[in-house]
C-alpha cells in the first residue's frame, strides 16, 4: 500500500512513517520545512521526502493520505485531497487502527516530560527483555530511532493532548486506548487550540474514560489539575508518585543524579544515572510504576534507569569548545525552562551559566506564557532572548523585569556575538527552542573555535 504523509517531519508524523515502512508499506511524504533530526532519520529509512505542498506529489494518487495536525484548510495539498476525494486519515487514527489494535498500550501524557518519560519507559522494558514497540516524539539515545513496531504486545506511546487534525479536534491521545497511563503533570499550554486549563482537563478526562478497569492510572500527588481530572470520574486503579505518593524518591544528591526509590514505604533500590533535575526524578518514579504494572520488578527497572541515556535535544551536550560546554534543550514553557535550568545549576555548582531562548511554540507566539518568562531563568547568570520580527508581542518589555541580566537579539548573528563576549572556559551555554533554531548550536560552536 502507498501511504503519503503530509507534514512528515513533525516528530509524531516522522515516527508514524517509520512504523508504516516497518509494516511493509511504500511510504512517501512532504513538509514545508525538512530539517534534522527527523529528516535524517527518514532519509536513512529510505523514505522519499518532498519539500513543500505542491499537489503534483499526489499524482498518481496514493492509497491513503495521512494528514498531520499542522496542516489546515487552504493548504494546496489538503485542498487537492478534498477536491479529488482521496482517502485521508489523521495520524493518531491511523496509528490506532494499524499499530495499536490488540496491544497493551502504555501511554505517557502531560504538559512536560512526555518524550523523556516515554523514552525511559521504553528503555526500561527493553532492558527487562520485553522488546516493546514505541512511538516517541523525539529520538531516544538508547535506541537511535524514534519508533519501532517491537516484537511483543507491549507498546509505549507518547500521548499528546494536541488536536489530531483539522477535521478531528479531539486530542491525539483519545485514539490510543491505553491500559497503563502516566499523567505526568498538567498546566495551561497550546493556547492556539485550548481557551483555558479546564478545557485541557476535560480532554484528559476523556483519556481517563478510555482506560479499562483492569488498567492503571499513574499521577503525582502534587498536581491540582490532575486531581481535578481524576475527580471528574475514574474507573481504574490509581497509583501516585512524589510527596505523600505510593512511589517516593529520597534524594542522595541535590542535582537528582542519585536517589533511593521507595514503594509504599519500602526501599526498592537506588538510581544512579546521568540525568539531573527534580523533574527527571519525578519522570523516573512514574516509569517505575508503569513498568511494574506490566511485570518488571522494581529492582530490574532501577537497573535499567541507571543505563538510560536521555533523548536527543533534552539537555543534550552537543559541543565542547575551549572548555565551553553547549547544550541543546527543547524547553519552551516557563516551567520546563525553570526546572531544566535548576537541574543543570545543581549539577554544575557555581560555574557560569548562559541561557539562549527562542519563544517559538504556538502558545509562546500568542504570548500565553510571557508573564512566567522573567522568573523562569533565575538559575542562569545571563540570558539571551531571541525576538524574531514576527513574534507579535514585546519580548524586551516582558523580560525587562527579569532578575537576571538579559539581552534581546533579533538575529542569530547578534546572539552569537553576545554569547562570545560573555563566555570563558568553564561556561555552560544552554540553547532552548522547540524548533531547529536556524542551526544555532553548530554555528555557535564554530564561532567559538
Amino acid at each position: 500500500m502507498h501511504i503519503h504523509i503530509l507534514g512528515i517531519c513533525g516528530t509524531f508524523m516522522g515516527s508514524l512513517a517509520v512504523l508504516a515502512k516497518e509494516l511493509g508499506h511504500h511510504v512517501t511524504g512532504s513538509d514545508a520545512n525538512v530539517y534534522p533530526p527527523m529528516s535524517t532519520q527518514l532519509q536513512a529509512q529510505g523514505i522519499e521526502l518532498t519539500q513543500g505542498y505542491d499537489p503534483a506529489q499526489l499524482d498518481p494518487a496514493p492509497d491513503v493520505v495521512v494528514i498531520g495536525n499542522a496542516l489546515s484548510r487552504g493548504n494546496p495539498a489538503v485542498e487537492y485531497v478534498l477536491n479529488k476525494g482521496l482517502p485521508y486519515v489523521s495520524g493518531p487514527q491511523w496509528l490506532a487502527d494499524h499499530v495499536l489494535q490488540g496491544r497493551w498500550v502504555l501511554a505517557v501524557a502531560g504538559t512536560h516530560g512526555k518524550t523523556t518519560t516515554s523514552s525511559m519507559l521504553a528503555w526500561v522494558l527493553e532492558h527487562a527483555g520485553m522488546a516493546p514497540g514505541f512511538l516517541i516524539g523525539g529520538v531516544p539515545q538508547n535506541f537511535a530511532v524514534s519508533a519501532r513496531l517491537g516484537d511483543t504486545p507491549f507498546f509505549v506511546v507518547e500521548a499528546d493532548e494536541y488536536d489530531s487534525a483539522f477535521f478531528d479536534k479531539r486530542s491525539k491521545f483519545v485514539h490510543y486506548r491505553p491500559r497503563t497511563a502516566i499523567l505526568n503533570n498538567l498546566e495551561f499550554d497550546h493556547a492556539d487550540i485550548f481557551p483555558d486549563l479546564p478545557a485541557i482537563e476535560r480532554q484528559f478526562h476523556h483519556l481517563v474514560r478510555t482506560i479499562p478497569s483492569e488498567g492503571l492510572v499513574i499521577h503525582p500527588t502534587t498536581e491540582p489539575a490532575l486531581q481535578r481530572v481524576i475527580e471528574m470520574g475514574c474507573w481504574t486503579p490509581v497509583q501516585t508518585t512524589g510527596v505523600d505518593g505510593q512511589w517516593q524518591a529520597r534524594l542522595l544528591s541535590d542535582d537528582g543524579s542519585r536517589f533511593d526509590v521507595l514503594f509504599e514505604g519500602v526501599l526498592q533500590g537506588t538510581v544512579e544515572w546521568d540525568m539531573t533535575g527534580q523533574h527527571n526524578v519525578a519522570n523516573a518514579l512514574a516509569t517505575l510504576a508503569a513498568a511494574r504494572h506490566v511485570g518488571v520488578v522494581p529492582s530490574m527497572a532501577i537497573d535499567g534507569l541507571s543505563a538510560f541515556k536521555s533523548v536527543k535535544r533534552r539537555m543534550e551536550k552537543v559541543a565542547e569548545v575551549h572548555g565551553i560546554t553547549i547544550y541543546d534543550d527543547f524547553a519552551h514553557h516557563p516551567t520546563a525552562i525553570a526546572t531544566t535550568l535548576d537541574g543543570l545549576r545543581k549539577h554544575i555548582g557555581d560555574a557560569p551559566l548562559i541561557a539562549v531562548i527562542e519563544p517559538r511554540s504556538n502558545s509562546m507566539k500568542l504570548g500565553a506564557h510571557r508573564d512566567g518568562l522573567p522568573q523562569s531563568v533565575v538559575q542562569a547568570d545571563h540570558v539571551v532572548w531571541y525576538a524574531p520580527a514576527n513574534l507579535g508581542w514585546d519580548l524586551a518589555a516582558t523580560v525587562a523585569s527579569s532578575p537576571v541580566p538579559t539581552k534581546v537579539c533579533d538575529s542569530l548573528e547578534a546572539i552569537i556575538a553576545e554569547v562570545k563576549t560573555r563566555v570563558k572556559p568553564g561556561t555552560h551555554v544552554v540553547i532552548m527552542s522547540n524548533g531547529g533554531f536556524g542551526g544555532l548550536h553548530g554555528k555557535l560552536a564554530e564561532a567559538l573555535q
